[in-house]
This record gives C-alpha cells, sequence and structure tokens, in this order.
C-alpha cells in the first residue's frame, strides 16, 4: 500500500480525529480511504447518469416526460451505488 502525506488545517484535523474516535475508524487512514471509497462511488453514479443522458439523447425518441425521466436516472444511479457497495 502507498503512502501519502496530507496537509489539513487544524478544523479538518479535529474533524478526522472525532470520526475516528467514533470508534468507526481504526485510524485516519481508515476515514480518509473511505471517503474515497464514497467519492468514487459517486464518480461512478453520476458518469452512469451521463451515459444515460447521452443515450436518451442520442435516440432521438422521448418516451416519458422529463421529471420520469429524471427519476429513472436517479433510480438507476442509486441501484449502481447499493451494486457496488455490495461487491
Amino acid at each position: 500500500m502507498a503512502t501519502m502525506n496530507v496537509s489539513l488545517p487544524d478544523a479538518m484535523k479535529q474533524w478526522v480525529e472525532d470520526q475516528v474516535a467514533t470508534g468507526r475508524y481504526g485510524n485516519s487512514s481508515d476515514y480518509v480511504r473511505d471517503l474515497v471509497r464514497r467519492d468514487q462511488e459517486r464518480a461512478e453514479a453520476r458518469e452512469k447518469l451521463q451515459q444515460m443522458v447521452d443515450e436518451a439523447l442520442a435516440s432521438g425518441r422521448v418516451e416519458m416526460n422529463r421529471e420520469q425521466l429524471l427519476e429513472r436516472m436517479r433510480l438507476k444511479a442509486r441501484e449502481a451505488v447499493e451494486q457496488k457497495k455490495s461487491a
């Protein structure tokens, strides 16, 4: 595993230490790894959502209204995140 040094303002450092103190994380590295994993999941969900939008625009067909399309895309994004979590 690679090592990375990160500089944080005092308030952020205290926040990280407080999160570790809850017992949910073993140390500050565990907390930062969890943040990075969550950010990766959000980025993947955004990418899938954008792919769906691009495919919809390229299809030229509109079978649902804007709200229905947005809800469908949100559902698919949530499913992708949940699938990633269970993997």
